[in-house]
C-alpha cells in the first residue's frame, strides 16, 4: 500500500490525537488546556490553523472520541460509516497545494476550517484510504493489557500487536520469559 507524506502526517496526527485521551477515569488528560492544544497543533505541523479557544479544545476532545470508534469498528462497514459521517461533517473541499517545502499534495479541509474540521477532514481522509485499500484491520489497538493505545500497523505482513514493541512488546516478553523461567525452576 503506498502512503503519501501527507497521508502519513495525518495518520501520526489522528493515532496521537486518540492517545491523548485518558485510558482510565483517574488519568490525566493529554490535552488538558489550550495550551496543550496550540504545542500538539504545533508538533503536528498542522498548517492553517488560526487562533485556537476553549471551543476549540472542546471539539476537538469530542473529535478525539470519535477518531477512536474508528480503531475500534469492528469491521470496514463500521468503519466506513463512521469515516463518513466525519469527513461529510467537516465539509471537506479537497485542493491542491504545495507549501512549507513540501511539493504537491491534497488538503481536504476548506480555507479558513476550524481545527477541528480540518483535523477530521484530512485525518478522516487518511483513514478512508485504509478502508478502500481493504487494509481496515490495520487500524489496531495495543494489545498489551495495561495499553490501549491506538496505532496503524505498517508492516508487511500485518503482525504487529503493540504501540510499541520496545515498551509494551518487551514489557510482555520479559514477563513471559520470568514467568517461564519460574516454571523451570519449580
Amino acid at each position: 500500500m503506498l502512503i503519501t507524506h501527507d497521508t502519513r502526517c495525518a495518520l501520526d496526527t489522528v493515532v496521537d490525537l486518540v492517545n491523548t485521551a485518558p485510558e482510565e477515569d483517574a488519568a490525566p488528560d493529554g490535552l488538558p488546556d489550550v495550551a496543550a492544544l496550540e504545542s500538539f497543533v504545533h508538533s503536528h505541523q498542522v498548517s492553517e490553523v488560526g487562533v485556537l479557544t476553549e471551543f476549540d479544545l472542546s471539539a476537538v476532545r469530542r473529535l478525539r472520541g470519535r477518531f477512536a470508534a474508528v480503531f475500534a469498528a469492528p469491521d470496514a462497514h463500521a468503519a466506513a460509516k463512521l469515516i463518513n459521517e466525519l469527513v461529510a461533517a467537516a465539509g471537506t473541499t479537497p485542493r491542491l497545494t504545495n507549501h512549507d517545502g513540501y511539493d504537491w499534495h491534497v488538503h481536504y479541509f476548506a480555507p479558513g476550517a476550524s481545527i477541528t474540521d480540518h483535523l477530521a477532514a484530512d485525518c478522516g481522509m487518511a483513514l478512508a484510504f485504509f478502508v478502500v485499500a481493504g487494509e481496515q484491520e490495520r487500524l489496531r489497538r495495543c494489545e498489551a493489557p495495561d495499553c490501549r493505545h491506538a496505532f496503524v500497523d505498517l508492516s508487511r505482513n500485518r503482525s504487529r500487536r503493540y504501540c510499541d514493541s520496545r515498551t509494551c512488546g518487551n514489557r510482555l516478553h520479559v514477563a513471559a520469559y520470568r514467568a517461564r523461567r519460574k516454571e523451570a525452576a519449580n
